[in-house]
């Protein structure tokens, strides 16, 4: 079993190795705690999420870090304006996206390490950076000196030239190059700040990321993940200041992003203010349904995310959860989840919408199959969809959900459809036509099949 990975630095897909075998370590970057998240910070965090399943069906040990950025001048101006401090509001947001990730079906991280915990190790880097005359201290700012590291810009493929264009930089005099970043800088007595060689001050963003992995995962790390939009600056100065700091020791073997999400066509973004938060999807679909809209692309394609998607993926699996309720009393056989269609489609480079396909086919197959095989079907299914975090449900759970929640009496519904039934032996079948229109009013479809009558709750 081979797992193979587009790495971003070298532009291709390449085999997984770990740097120590049977042990992997992996960092994605987590969100700036300072509102309620979107869809796009939601892709990642599913993409990744589905990484590390894999990469747990393949190693003994997994190390996933995925952190929580808890100062940042975004969350100052949040705070600002909501009154209250930057304590208490990135604590409320931090924990708000825990809830909406964790609704998307999500494992926990093994580690999640908050910036301010940590800026004691920013400090330290710094101090580094400046022993080894990669950074320079400039109007009680410290920053990086670009041009000190011959290769900078390997990573995004931009040169000095260019790297200015389209940056999220800030251009200021005291700097000896406009591309030069901030490591750290002075607060006001009204801003939040720690004591520092250089004055009372905060650190960087993207200091935070290299301080956290250096406390947590080492100098050297296996995968490091994250949205497009990160590649630059923030990911390519990351490495910058990490391998700086350690001598030029390697920083990510295989560096992972995910491509951009499109709103009906739009790319998404702030100034078209076509967001999409995610506690907002929660209210109007099943956070296994949103999950599996963002696993049916690409993790390196676009995707365009509508309603239309969104209603599509909840058929598809109410498909998928149709097999399954015809199997619900079938136990499922142990299965070598290594020969499965779905586990060779994810070992190559995540492609989950092959595995999807494999899914269904095994679907079909279930629909059509009786006696013994059932039993490796509904294991294999199984088996592939918990993969990618989809199918943990009981099937009538997945179409009845919490039927009290909609006012609907579920001992009343078996009582109906015990009653229909009856009526149909009795060969009153007004009756039981007028009991199945009965139940369509209150909101409940009736599905007829070989093993009996079941029920779900009209979407």
């Amino acid at each position: 079993m081979t797992l193979h990975l587009y790495n971003t630095r070298t532009r291709q897909k390449e085999i997984f190795e770990p740097i120590t075998p049977d042990s992997v370590k992996m960092y994605v970057c987590g969100p700036t705690v300072y509102n309620l998240v979107h869809i796009g910070n939601a892709r990642p965090v599913v993409v990744f999420d589905t990484l590390f399943r894999v990469l747990r069906s393949l190693y003994a040990e997994v190390i996933y870090a995925r952190n929580i950025t808890d100062i940042d001048d975004k969350i100052m101006k949040a705070a600002r304006e909501n009154n209250e401090s930057i304590a208490d509001l990135s604590a409320r947001y931090a924990a708000e996206y825990q809830k909406d990730m964790a609704a998307l079906l999500n494992l926990e991280p093994t580690i999640t390490p908050y910036a301010t915990h940590h800026v004691g190790e920013m400090i330290a880097m710094v101090e580094a950076l400046l022993q080894r005359g990669h950074a320079y201290v400039a109007e009680n700012h410290v920053l990086f000196d670009v041009k000190s590291m011959p290769d900078y810009g390997r990573l995004s493929n931009r040169s000095l030239d260019d790297m200015l264009e389209g940056a999220r930089v800030e251009v200021a005099p005291y700097k000896k190059y406009g591309g030069d970043f901030v490591l750290w800088k002075p607060s006001s007595d009204s801003e939040p700040g720690w004591d520092s060689p250089w004055g009372r001050g905060r650190p960087g963003w993207h200091l935070e990321c290299s301080a956290m992995i250096e406390k947590h995962l080492g100098h050297t790390i296996d995968i490091h993940g994250g949205g497009r939009d990160l590649i630059f600056p923030h990911h390519e100065n990351e490495l910058a200041q990490s391998q700086c700091a350690h001598g030029g020791t390697e920083y990510v073997r295989y560096w992972m992003h995910n491509g951009y999400i499109n709103i009906d066509g739009e790319k998404m973004s702030k100034s078209l203010g076509n967001f999409r938060w995610v506690r907002d999807l929660l209210e109007q679909f099943p956070g296994e349904v949103i999950r599996f809209a963002l696993l049916s692309a690409h993790y390196r394609s676009e995707l365009d995310f509508s309603a239309a998607l969104l209603e599509q993926s909840r058929a598809s699996l109410d498909s998928l959860y149709g097999a399954l309720r015809k199997v619900k009393d079938v136990e499922a056989a142990a299965v070598d989840v290594a020969a499965s269609p779905i586990y060779q489609a994810l070992l190559d480079d995540l492609n989950t919408p092959l595995a999807i396909s494999a899914l269904h086919d095994l679907a079909r197959r279930i629909n059509k199959s009786e006696g013994p095989e059932l039993a490796q079907l509904k294991g294999e299914i199984l088996a592939g969809a918990g993969l990618m975090g989809l199918l943990p449900r009981d099937p009538d759970v997945w179409f009845q959900g919490d039927a009290s929640a909609t006012g609907i009496d579920a001992a009343q519904v078996e009582a109906l459809i015990a009653e229909r039934q009856q009526a149909k032996l009795d060969k009153n079948y007004a009756r039981a036509d007028a009991i199945r229109q009965e139940l369509k009013a209150m909101g409940v479809v009736l599905e007829d099949s070989k093993q009996g009558t079941t029920w779900k709750i009209e979407n």
